[in-house]
């Protein structure tokens, strides 16, 4: 077991508190124009930019260290390929009955079906995965702590960059996703966590009315 071994606290930068306000405020006006989006152009985004987005995931707060999650970002067209038959073939049995009437009922102002071509259009998939073993430095298996929130946590970080490089995004969840285990190569421990699709909207893309209102402060937060 490694030792505990504190250091000086790294990188932390304290601002004046008008500094303070206007940065709080400049994040929320521009993370408040990330939409989801489901109209894609299949416009080339580099592989640069999805790693350093990648690399700030990977900074997000998680269970004992244990960093567990593994980002597949797929740019292959085959794969996507598959990937899209894949999802479409759970989608078709979701939407046939599986899901249930009130929650086909609750998807109804979205405007979704089981029609997935923004899998293959957009440039780049990344399959989130969450590990629920991982190893040790001897390559030794060893069980993961917090994963859900931890692999929550790194997913909203990377959506955040993202946005911030200038792409769209969309949050996809087939059920059940295992087919994606075998597909990207990944162990049975591993569970697929969100599908997300990257890249540029189309010209003429759009969004449901219904997804533009968002709950008032009062209804999501409490100060006591």
């Amino acid at each position: 077991m490694s030792a505990f071994i504190p250091v000086p606290l790294p990188d932390y930068k304290e601002f004046p508190l008008e500094e303070m306000q206007h940065r709080a405020r400049e994040f929320y006006e521009e993370i408040r124009r990330r939409h989801t989006v489901r109209d894609y152009v299949s416009k080339p985004v580099p592989r640069d930019i999805i790693e350093t987005c990648l690399r700030a995931a990977g900074t997000a707060p998680n269970g004992a260290n244990r960093q567990p999650w593994h980002f597949v970002a797929i740019s292959d067209a085959g794969v996507k390929r598959k990937i899209r038959e894949g999802a479409e073939a759970e989608e078709r049995e979701f939407y046939a009955g599986r899901a249930g009437e009130e929650w086909l009922e609750a998807l109804e102002p979205i405007g979704t079906d089981a029609n997935k071509p923004f899998l293959e259009i957009a440039p780049w998939l990344i399959c989130i995965f969450a590990e629920r073993k991982g190893h040790d430095g001897e390559g030794r298996k060893r069980k993961n702590y917090y994963v859900p929130e931890s692999v929550g946590i790194a997913t909203g970080f990377l959506l955040a960059a993202l946005h911030h490089a200038g792409l769209a995004t969309l949050t996809h969840t087939p059920s059940p996703m295992n087919f994606l285990n075998k597909l990207l190569n990944r162990p049975e421990s591993d569970k697929p966590y969100i599908l997300l699709v990257v890249g540029y909207p189309a010209l003429d893309a759009k969004v449901p009315e219904h997804a533009l209102w968002k709950k008032p402060l009062a209804e999501i937060a409490t100060f006591v």
